[in-house]
């Protein structure tokens, strides 16, 4: 089913079908540019289901999401990730085509080979190799598929995470296989990730002749005494597993395209990453604070992605790093920086999480690849974190 056998032979043969690479390809094949899966997740489920897993479809919108779930008892273990990539870019700045899987010195290329279909294949063939071993292991074991992590992350895993809240059904462990290594497979566990919060300011002014600025007030002046006091602003000191939060601006725009008139509004867009030792709220009352000390004529909204989340080592950190240190052979990190995951909303479930995937370099960029042999060892990984935890 899952054989690629349009395999040129300077690719390199690939005849079983069974295989990490051959998953791998049968994945990136589909062009799933979000928030499209393309069948990838029937793959899934026709692999699955030979080996006892019930699936399920819990769709919403144009979103397509996959739980599907083996036993019923607990400990619950689910390996959670997205089969959705984002867009090629440029298809003339790629050295073979996004969509067609190329093998070349041992890497694989193709939009989603890393971020995050590489993962996806590693879990399935961890999961063949641990029930063939254990068919009778206690727990259970899951994966929670989305088509909708790399867009608007609003009909994806965070919809499917309040459905099993409302039947009780309660992960003990998730693993979501995003790209996580920094310079070498294994050498970093996310265990968190920061908050993140976007507010939108538009700072209101008056237009006028820029010859005559006393007759108008320029909102860029204006604002400017409150963006150097927020760049200078601390806000907390972070805590031993967590960066201090940081306040950046994305966009900003003003002006009608001449260069003899003051612009009568700004528009700000701004985001925290934050730590949980502060809250959006104090956040969010700290700008506001801030505008009013300055008198400004303002509008403000906010929006809330994520709350920071953490898993302490435990159970879960503790399997990972003994498995990576029995198939890779190093001592791995644990961080919490980068982005957000669709950790955030598994998170909420209680449930200890992290994040342990192929080396992230090329994620998102013209010829995204991974390495094949990385593959191979993520799946040992998770092959022995399933034995550690369900055996």
């Amino acid at each position: 089913m899952f054989e690629d056998k349009k395999t040129s032979p300077e690719d390199g043969e690939d005849n079983d079908a069974m295989s990490v690479l051959s998953m791998a390809r049968a994945l990136i094949k589909r062009a799933s540019v979000t928030p499209r899966d393309e069948g990838c997740q029937k793959l899934i489920t026709d692999f699955l289901s030979p080996l006892g897993f019930q699936a399920e479809e819990l769709n919403f919108g144009d979103t397509e999401n996959l739980w599907i779930r083996r036993g019923s008892e607990s400990p619950l273990f689910v390996f959670a990730g997205h089969t959705d990539v984002v867009p090629t870019g440029p298809l003339d700045r790629w050295s073979s085509p996004p969509f067609q899987p190329t093998l070349k010195d041992g890497l694989l290329y193709g939009r989603g080979a890393a971020d995050m279909k590489g993962s996806i294949a590693s879990m399935l063939v961890a999961i063949y190799a641990f029930v063939a071993s254990y068919p009778e292991h206690k727990g259970s074991i899951a994966l929670l598929i989305t088509s909708d992590e790399e867009g608007s992350a609003q009909d994806g895993t965070v919809k499917v995470v309040e459905v099993l809240k409302a039947r009780g059904e309660i992960p003990d462990y998730c693993l979501v296989g995003e790209p996580s290594s920094a310079k070498t497979l294994g050498d970093t566990i996310k265990n968190g990730r920061r908050g993140s919060l976007t507010g939108h300011l538009i700072v209101k002014g008056v237009q006028g002749h820029i010859a005559y600025p006393q007759l108008a007030k320029n909102p860029i002046h204006l604002f400017a005494p409150v963006l150097a006091e927020l760049c200078a602003m601390t806000f907390d000191s972070g805590n031993e597993f967590f960066q201090p939060t940081s306040f950046q601006i994305s966009n900003i725009n003003a002006g009608t395209g001449a260069d003899n008139v003051i612009p009568a509004d700004l528009e700000i867009l701004f985001n925290f990453r934050f730590s949980p030792e502060v809250t959006a709220h104090i956040l969010e009352e700290k700008v506001r604070a801030l505008l009013d000390k300055h008198k400004l004529n303002y509008g403000l909204s906010f929006r809330l992605s994520g709350e920071p989340f953490l898993t302490r080592p435990g159970h879960l950190v503790d399997a990972a790093r003994e498995a990576i240190r029995e198939v890779c052979d190093i001592e791995t990190e644990l961080s919490t920086t980068g982005g957000t995951s669709d950790g955030r909303f598994i998170a909420t479930t209680g449930c200890e999480v992290i994040e342990l995937g192929p080396i992230n370099a090329t994620i998102h960029k013209i010829d995204e690849c991974v390495n094949v042999e990385d593959l191979e060892k993520l799946s040992r990984i998770y092959e022995r974190m399933l034995e550690r935890l369900l055996t």
